[in-house]
């Protein structure tokens, strides 16, 4: 796997949820904080307002698409000056109901809707939060540009129809849509950052040729017994040369991110597989499962057997997180 599809796949649980609402004006809705998920709105047709709970206002318009990846609450509305509802249309929320699929909110329901929005939510594991999760801004937002983004745009549409057309498969299709949208969000967030030698950071990291090259080689193989030598091979530089550009745009050595990423994909296996402990540690790179258990108890402080027992916050996670089947995901 490349490293964006690696960084999804680590940390993503549970099934994403999503949700067609059409509004009436005048209407203004909180979606309310929720601590261990990111979230996304895309409005499909007519203006609103996004309403950051400081109080700045963002205007929206149809094609544009927001991605709030703190899970932090906000408001959406036809004015910034309408009083918003209580929060109830919260697509990360396990009690969402099936209503939410092609719901009507707002003012008088009589004639065309002002404004409607395709919103959603994707559950995180905050044990296994990405860097690159912490170095999104508090707000992403893509506004519509003819000509630009067109996977974006046509995932969207794609998304848009099964939640207003529910047929068979959609059960299936709709979590797969969700999990290309939030790709295309962040390729497309991405593409947009500036050049390496303005910036740090995972944006820089992964435009910048050698980085990419030496993250790439790690995420493909971390199980390989690789020294800043080997990377710095990979990335075309020498060992001293690579270890400060690589430590400069990440803030930490490549061998600091590559034990990182090891206990961090172990996590995961411990919670989603049976794997024994000694092919898990086989996996992340360890010829010792003794040498295994101690790094990654030092990293979550807890021994491997009994993590995959309690999970981080005492609950199986591959199995009681999961959510149900519903038309609403």
């Amino acid at each position: 796997m490349d490293v964006l599809s690696d960084v999804i796949a680590v940390m993503r649980t549970g099934q994403p949820r999503s949700a067609r609402v059409a509004w009436h004006a005048p209407w203004a809705q909180q979606f309310a904080p929720v601590p261990g998920s990111a979230g996304f709105q895309v409005i499909l047709q007519g203006p609103c307002w996004l309403i950051h709970p400081a109080g700045e206002a963002v205007p929206l318009s149809a094609g544009d698409v927001v991605f709030r990846p703190h899970g932090r609450g906000h408001t959406l509305a036809d004015n910034p000056s309408t009083a918003p509802a209580a929060p109830a249309c919260d697509p990360t929320d396990l009690q969402l109901p099936h209503r939410f699929a092609n719901d009507t909110v707002g003012g008088s329901a009589g004639g065309p809707p002002t404004t409607v929005t395709l919103c959603g939510g994707y559950q995180l594991d905050p044990a296994r939060a990405h860097p690159l999760l912490r170095d999104l801004p508090e707000l992403v937002h893509l506004p519509a540009h003819l000509g630009r983004h067109p996977e974006l745009r046509a995932t969207v549409e794609l998304l848009a129809g099964e939640l207003a057309r529910p047929r068979l498969g959609t059960d299936a299709i709709v979590p797969a849509l969700l999990d290309t949208l939030l790709l295309h969000i962040l390729r497309a967030w991405l593409e947009q950052q500036p050049a390496r030698g303005t910036t740090t950071g995972w944006a820089a990291a992964l435009n910048d040729p050698p980085t990419a090259a030496a993250l790439q080689a790690i995420h493909r193989d971390p199980a390989r017994p690789w020294t800043v030598a080997t990377l710095a091979a990979e990335a075309g530089l020498s060992r001293t040369p690579f270890a400060r550009r690589f430590t400069a745009l990440l803030g930490q050595p490549p061998l600091t991110y590559l034990t990182w990423w090891r206990m961090t994909t172990a996590a995961r296996l411990l919670q989603e597989s049976d794997a024994p402990l000694g092919a898990i540690a086989g996996k992340v790179g360890y010829t010792s499962e003794f040498a295994f258990a101690n790094a990654f108890k030092r990293r979550f402080g807890a021994a491997p057997g009994r993590y995959r027992r309690a999970g981080p916050d005492g609950v199986r996670p591959g199995r009681a997180r999961t959510m149900g089947t519903t038309r609403v995901h």
